[in-house]
């Protein structure tokens, strides 16, 4: 569990309420199911249709990510691609072989199943550059609903407030109306605006964050894996693995 999230959205949401209180308005005030159902409602259906059906779900299963992150050790690959190296350099590659039921990713798998079966080194990169590639594609695009999430919740708490203001134009003769119409205009300003900075968008650039940790971590399988099967040593491997995560961290 990443408890600095939690927190994160614990304090956004506290901070507000706070303010409100402070200031000596009710919070009450701030509930308001019109706006809210005009924002997220709004908003989502923007995000889908924008999306494919794919991308859309994809981007709601992760997020999870942003409160339970996928663990990518980094090091422990490392290690793992210097135990293989050592293992090859002793018993071949066809000692690998048991190393890749092992495995739990079907992309380390398939590079480690390319190796034992004797693949060129440059063809072996190739096909599994080309992997990565269309993988980093739609983990991009699934992330991205977030981001695009950001984008429109503000718009549509203009929407939002622009709706309660004809509401409030509509009922001038009649002073008892006056106040809902007010309130969701501005409710519906303040959902949008805070939907978008505090989650949405903070939620999107996490998702990217952590799809470029896994996607380095392939890289790392890749380039480990090319240099077993050019018959490196084993310590200039790692020397290699930890210089090139060096340069994307």
């Amino acid at each position: 569990m990443d408890k600095i999230s939690l927190i994160a959205v614990v304090m956004g949401l506290t901070a507000i309420i706070a303010g409100q209180a402070i200031e000596g308005g009710s919070v009450g005030s701030l509930m308001q199911l019109t706006a809210f159902m005009i924002v997220i409602g709004g908003t989502t259906s923007a995000v889908m249709l924008q999306s494919t059906p794919k991308q859309f779900m994809a981007g709601l299963r992760m997020l999870r990510w942003v409160f339970r992150p996928p663990n990518f050790d980094h090091e422990r690959m490392i290690r793992e691609v210097v135990s293989w190296s050592q293992g090859s350099r002793k018993g071949g590659l066809l000692s690998l072989e048991g190393i890749i039921a092992q495995q739990r990713d079907p992309f380390t798998k398939k590079a480690l199943q390319m190796l034992v079966d004797g693949t060129e080194p440059e063809t072996l990169r190739a096909v599994m550059e080309v992997e990565i590639s269309m993988f980093e594609h739609a983990r991009k695009q699934a992330a991205r609903i977030w981001e695009s999430a950001g984008g429109y919740a503000p718009t549509m708490g203009i929407l939002g407030a622009v709706l309660g203001l004809i509401h409030v134009m509509e009922n001038l003769s009649d002073p008892s109306k006056l106040g809902g119409g007010i309130a969701v205009a501005f409710v519906a300003t303040v959902y949008g605006v805070g939907s978008a900075n505090l989650f949405f968008l903070p939620m999107g650039n996490k998702l990217k964050h952590l799809v470029a940790a896994e996607i380095a971590m392939k890289e790392l399988v890749v380039e480990g894996v090319v240099a077993i099967a050019n018959g490196e040593n084993p310590r200039i491997i790692e020397s290699r693995l930890r210089g090139y995560l060096a340069m994307h961290e």
